[in-house]
């Protein structure tokens, strides 16, 4: 059975920063992951993704402000998020894609960004 765990987000001042983590289970070859968000009333928006070799991609709105990485021993990705902005306010979701093109889901992180 196939588990994405996604760390906790949490609430967070302006211009702080946060660190999300997911930690995948029951997948033996991972090639892409990442992170998509969803803000209230708004559609599923792509934040990320690091390819299979570590090659990171970002989204305009936040490239300069996240980095993504991954730790394939640990099978977790991450997503260090800087210079939050209200915007950033969404809940975050991690995915993976296994060997043959599947895609799989975390249940979703609460990120609050306000004063």
């Amino acid at each position: 059975q196939v588990q994405l765990v996604e760390s906790r987000g949490g609430l967070v001042q302006p211009g702080g920063s946060l660190r999300l983590s997911c930690v995948v289970s029951g997948i033996f070859s991972m090639n892409d992951m990442g992170w998509y968000r969803q803000a209230p009333g708004k559609q599923r928006e792509w934040v990320a993704t690091i390819t299979g070799p570590g090659r990171p991609i970002y989204a305009n709105s936040v490239k300069g402000r996240c980095s993504i990485s991954r730790d394939n021993a640990m099978k977790t990705v991450y997503l260090q998020m800087n210079s939050l902005k209200s915007e950033d306010t969404a809940v975050y979701y991690c995915f993976v894609l296994d060997s043959r093109g599947n895609d799989y889901w975390g249940q979703g992180t609460q990120v609050t960004v306000s004063s």
